[in-house]
């Protein structure tokens, strides 16, 4: 028997298509490990290896990463364009703490979690800028200060620090377009990666972190 369609439901599957696209529009997907993919993400090592597989966490597919004296991370490279989509969305939570860090020291250069935003210098490497949402030891939260190691090219925000519950997780939303400016002085309307790291290589201590999908939108 042929299936039919009224005027009114053509118009109405067509005004669903279109809401679809829209909403697509509006988001970009970077990590999608609620789906059990790391399609696109890549590792980069520093010292050791930071383990992170997908697991089951709260009924829910999550990324786990386990650091023991390690520094390694997740990075996916994709071009983003803030003016369309300057929010960056995610959920992590931690399972213990670093205990006393210097954290604006080398030897205390270590996050039980840490979600960042590159933009690459191309050919002028020193053009390399980075924003470092981190979660603190023992720095306050919403302290902000260069990084150890790669000075004023690379900020750290502190966005969790002691006051926040382990074993907990919390939502973060962050104006990326926004705090490029705050942080460089200048109106930077792009980033190229996004990257995950959990790393207790520097104080030598051990971390275990949860990562949840992570995603650009236009509000």
């Amino acid at each position: 028997m042929p299936i039919t369609f009224s005027r009114r439901s053509i118009a109405l599957l067509l005004l669903t298509l279109a809401a679809n696209i829209a909403q697509g529009a509006d988001t970009i997907r970077i990590g999608d490990f609620s789906s059990g993919s790391l399609q696109d993400w890549e590792t980069q090592a520093f010292k050791g290896q930071t383990r992170y597989r997908l697991v089951q966490q709260d009924g829910a597919k999550v990324l786990q990463a386990d650091s023991a004296a390690s520094a390694s991370g997740l990075f996916r490279k994709q071009r983003i364009d803030l003016t369309k989509t300057p929010f960056l969305n995610w959920r992590w939570r931690i399972e213990n703490r670093l205990g006393q860090l210097n954290e604006q020291s080398k030897p205390g250069d270590d996050y039980a979690a840490r979600v960042y935003v590159v933009i690459d210098g191309g050919l002028a490497f020193w053009r390399k800028k980075a924003l470092n949402y981190v979660w603190a030891s023992t720095s306050p939260k919403g302290k902000i200060w260069p990084n150890a190691y790669a000075g004023e090219n690379v900020m750290m925000i502190a966005l969790r620090s002691s006051g926040d519950d382990t074993a907990v997780w919390y939502h973060e939303k962050r104006n990326i377009l926004d705090d490029l400016r705050q942080q460089f002085g200048e109106a930077i309307d792009h980033i190229d990666a996004v990257a995950i790291m959990t790393d207790t290589d520097n104080a030598g201590g051990r971390a275990t972190a949860y990562y949840g999908d992570i995603f650009f939108s236009a509000k």
